[in-house]
């Protein structure tokens, strides 16, 4: 089944998408999400980037159901495409009191305090609840993640919308990142994400056969769709290279 495409405005976002994507006219599209029921325990979206995004932070499972949610958000990237420059925040550059995140976010140093890593196409990186992080300028990314909406904005350069201070520093881990980027040039066929709430998978086109998965092709027919496959059921498009996600 080909998932229907949902398209969301952001002030970030970008007036022109690539062809594939057949945006509207006239809107600043920064998602393009990838719809089957709000009861899809997975999204899958593209992000595109002009200007950089907040500074934000997610909660894990645990701490959503605290506040009335469903579940947390933890999610991964891989990049399809960036400009000379263009960078990801990723953990903060030391370790910092919950007093001191408050106030950076307060008085704008929280940019002096974010880790950011210069990414290019080819990169991935897992971002897992908790991280302080923020997606730079100029970037295109592929994005899967548990199926659930919550950010907590910490910082917004200036922008008029609305901040989640009290939430979003009790949920943070204010430290570096302990995570790894990898860099996937090339098609080796390997796990990227081994649970704890999904699996992902960069692949070919009969690979996780077994499982209910979503497919969002790389190279071949299809690139700009996700399918949602069933067990036992073949991607029927002529698909070389992919990213395929299941449930762990």
């Amino acid at each position: 089944m080909k998932l229907a495409r949902h398209y969301v405005e952001k002030p970030w976002g970008r007036t022109e998408l690539p062809a594939a994507f057949n945006a509207p006219d006239g809107k600043r599209i920064g998602e393009v999400w990838f719809e089957g029921g709000a009861d899809l325990p997975l999204l899958a979206k593209y992000i595109f980037t002009s200007e950089r995004l907040s500074i934000q932070v997610h909660p894990n499972d645990e701490q959503a159901r605290a506040r009335g949610l469903e579940q947390g958000k933890s999610e991964c990237w891989y990049i399809l495409d960036a400009e000379p420059g263009a960078v990801l925040g990723l953990g903060l550059k030391r370790e910092v009191s919950k007093d001191e995140l408050r106030a950076a976010a307060l008085n704008g140093s929280i940019e002096e305090l974010m880790d950011c890593r210069p990414v290019s196409a080819g990169d991935f990186v897992f971002v897992p609840s908790g991280t302080v992080h923020a997606i730079g300028a100029g970037i295109s990314l592929l994005e899967f993640q548990q199926n659930s909406d919550v950010t907590y904005r910490l910082y917004d350069y200036g922008r008029p919308r609305e901040l989640h201070l009290d939430d979003g520093i009790a949920i943070s881990n204010p430290k570096p990142f302990s995570g790894n980027m990898l860099q996937l040039s090339g098609f080796e066929e390997r796990t990227l994400v081994n649970g704890p709430r999904f699996d992902l998978k960069l692949t070919s086109g009969d690979a996780l056969l077994d499982r209910r998965r979503w497919v969002m092709p790389l190279e071949g027919d299809g690139v700009g769709d996700c399918f949602l496959i069933e067990p036992g059921e073949r991607v029927e498009a002529n698909v070389r290279k992919l990213i395929g996600a299941t449930t762990s």
